[in-house]
């Protein structure tokens, strides 16, 4: 038996260099590695599945950076940082999960990995989606710009009639009791000419000419004038103050609105692209299928090695991993076994030693 054991571990199979990396990868122990060849295979794939979501994972990060600070080196910079992450936390995931125990153990040990690997699946996917779609997302984007802009305008203009409403109110009544002044002048002309050409009328005396009836007319007509002008005097300069303050009211709203359509030309980030991206699902039912069979292939990608670990069969890697800590574990309750006798035999002798 130890022969044949010997002839295992000392079989001459050498690992390349390439292989080696994606073992790495997949967070397997190399020492063991080496002495399970028919493991390779499947932890070389297990490897280079994490390789390259952490991969994707870069692209993605690198892609959702540069919308936000819009610098290309800033962006891959923030997207290695971010897929070197994703690696060593898919590469912990898998590396986890022991094949050791019953089966509902297992189960149980895999069930909040792959709800991780999930959620991490659907955070990799969404970037790559708004740059599969980037032209569609850009045209919904100028949509949703516009219909911004619209509703600024409407809301403006409620503003513009809450703010100049009692200007313009005042100024209303102003121009109404003008318009009774100049009404009254009027009907006074208008009197003074039927008395002066005969006209018979209720308040003209028929007799053409400039008689004592004329007269009088003329006088009120005098009057007429002379109210309105002053009317108009005396509410000149209240006139003035409300087309001021109704201008201030247009060029200070008008300012605000340049300004803030100024900043809805930028809405371009990230999350304004998220939701232009979820405006196209619900628009477009080819375009909501299409990105939820990327999100799901994400998904897939992310939980594979997770799911590979856990309906391969136990090999050699397993037994030995497990003989490896089992190992540790007799050799430190060993020592920590002679470490309390040494100390209870110590404590033993010095009591002995007090009692002589």
């Amino acid at each position: 038996m130890k022969t044949n054991q010997q002839t295992i571990n000392q079989a001459n199979h050498k690992i390349n260099w390439f292989q080696k990396f994606l073992m790495i990868c997949s967070g397997g122990n190399i020492h063991i590695l080496r002495k399970t060849p028919s493991e390779w295979n499947k932890f070389s794939g297990i490897g280079g599945i994490v390789l390259f979501t952490a991969v994707f994972a870069t692209l993605s990060a690198g892609y959702a950076m540069y919308t936000v600070f819009d610098n290309i080196w800033t962006s891959i910079g923030f997207g290695i940082l971010w897929g070197l992450m994703i690696f060593n936390l898919d590469r912990y995931i898998v590396s986890s999960i022991k094949k050791t125990g019953t089966w509902w153990n297992q189960i149980l040990m895999a069930i909040p990995r792959l709800i991780l690997a999930t959620f991490l699946g659907i955070i990799i996917s969404k970037p790559l989606e708004l740059k599969i779609f980037e032209k569609e997302v850009n045209k919904q984007l100028n949509t949703i710009i516009q219909r911004n802009k619209k509703q600024l305008q409407a809301e403006m203009s409620g503003r513009i009639l809450q703010q100049s409403g009692p200007f313009e109110t005042e100024k209303k009544q102003i121009a109404e009791k003008t318009a009774q002044y100049q009404k009254a002048y009027d009907s006074a002309a208008v009197e003074l000419e039927k008395e002066i050409l005969g006209k018979q009328s209720g308040l003209t005396s028929g007799k053409e000419g400039y008689g004592p009836n004329a007269k009088r007319k003329q006088e009120l007509k005098e009057q007429r004038r002379l109210d309105l002008e002053n009317f108009q005097k005396q509410t000149a300069s209240r006139n003035e103050y409300l087309d001021k303050e109704i201008s201030k009211v247009y060029t200070n709203l008008e300012t605000e609105r340049k300004s803030t359509e100024t900043f809805e030309d930028k809405f371009n980030g990230f999350a304004a692209r998220l939701q232009a991206l979820d405006e196209l699902g619900k628009n477009s039912a080819i375009i909501g299928l299409a990105a939820a069979f990327i999100m799901g292939l994400f998904i897939c990608l992310e939980i594979s090695p997770v799911l590979v670990k856990l309906i391969s069969h136990v090999g050699p890697y397993d037994h030995l991993l497990e003989k490896t800590e089992n190992d540790f574990k007799l050799y430190a309750r060993e020592k920590i076994e002679k470490g309390n006798a040494l100390t209870d035999f110590r404590i033993d002798d010095f009591k002995d030693n007090l009692k002589k």
